[in-house]
């Protein structure tokens, strides 16, 4: 008799399973934004309708809007990322998932992204969200010129400047960047504490998501306050630039596993901030924007979490949301 009441409590339990899962992804979203958690943004998408000509979605030799560079496809659809309907409703996405740091690719001053900056500022603060850069290796970034793009950013309210690449560049030049600059904080795109360190940096973080993973991080985060650092680890759903770029490496998502494992691994680690790759890095199949769930010939987020269909096209902003609140809650 005690086996068969055992034995039912473990089925009871395999079942309850599936709807702890959910239950859990479909926790109520944060209270409010959190400036603790920021998310990589992408403004250089484009439209024939908006900007006369296709930008990024064409790459790889597809044929938008039916075909795009991504082995997903997006629920709204190719647009532009100067079309100032679509900015709003994702920066709507992004708050209500309880991030609170827009980190936006900057591609340098005249650059489009440049030129998109004001909207999305405008977008981001109606949402209650601050903007953050991320600037890219743009053709002779150097650290001096890297130093006038954070005083031109920063006269603009942007007081997060991420660097990209920022290795490529030597130390002693960005530590005495570092020293002269006032009111902002910059962060070192590595998974080295002491080269963070020896350019003279507030902090770090890693960003890719093939490579690094989310065991990575306690450790990371140990290193960095051992230096003073802060601790910025990279969050991310999966890898998946087939469709794109032809890169052959890949990372699954595994029904989401796969972003919950990384998590975990900030919250254990303590990270002072958490950063999402990505929102909209379609070519590179890190993103959590939605995407749709019907698409014949492209890859979706059915499955993760257990949901599919509908419910699960917006299935990672839903668990950003609960990992946001694990997060605050500490």
């Amino acid at each position: 008799m005690r086996l068969l009441r055992l034995a039912l409590v473990l089925v009871l339990a395999a079942c309850a399973w599936p709807a702890a899962a959910i239950s859990n992804q479909l926790e109520p979203r944060a209270a409010s934004p959190s400036a603790r958690v920021g998310i990589f943004y992408y403004p250089w998408f484009a439209t024939p309708k908006s900007d006369g000509r296709y930008v990024h979605w064409q790459q790889g030799g597809v044929e938008p809007p039916t075909d795009v560079a991504s082995s997903f496809f997006p629920v709204r659809g190719v647009y532009s990322s100067a079309d100032a309907l679509v900015v709003d409703a994702q920066m709507g996405e992004i708050a209500g998932a309880g991030i609170g740091v827009v980190i936006t690719s900057w591609w340098g001053r005249g650059s489009r992204e440049d030129r998109r900056l004001p909207q999305l500022l405008g977008a981001a603060r109606r949402h209650g969200l601050s903007v953050a850069a991320h600037i890219e290796p743009y053709r002779g970034r150097t650290v001096a010129s890297t130093e006038a793009d954070i005083a031109y950013l920063h006269g603009l309210g942007i007081s997060d400047v991420y660097i990209w690449a920022s290795a490529e560049l030597p130390d002693s030049e960005w530590a005495a960047m570092n020293a002269r600059l006032e009111g902002v904080r910059v962060f070192a795109n590595t998974n080295l504490a002491g080269r963070a360190a020896a350019g003279g940096f507030d902090g770090l973080y890693t960003y890719d998501v093939l490579l690094f993973d989310g065991i990575l991080f306690p450790r990371l985060c140990r290193q960095a306050r051992r230096l003073h650092l802060l601790c910025a680890p990279s969050v991310g759903p999966g890898y998946d630039a087939r469709r794109a770029t032809g890169d052959l490496r890949v990372k699954p998502r595994r029904d989401g596993a796969r972003y919950d494992g990384m998590w975990r691994g900030v919250v254990r680690g303590g990270a002072d901030l958490v950063t999402i790759t990505s929102y909209n890095e379609w070519h590179e199949g890190t993103q959590i924007e939605p995407a749709r769930s019907d698409r014949g010939g492209y890859e979706s987020y059915d499955g993760a979490w257990g949901l599919s269909g509908p419910a699960a096209e917006t299935a990672y902003l839903d668990r950003t949301a609960y990992w946001v609140n694990r997060l605050i809650r500490g």
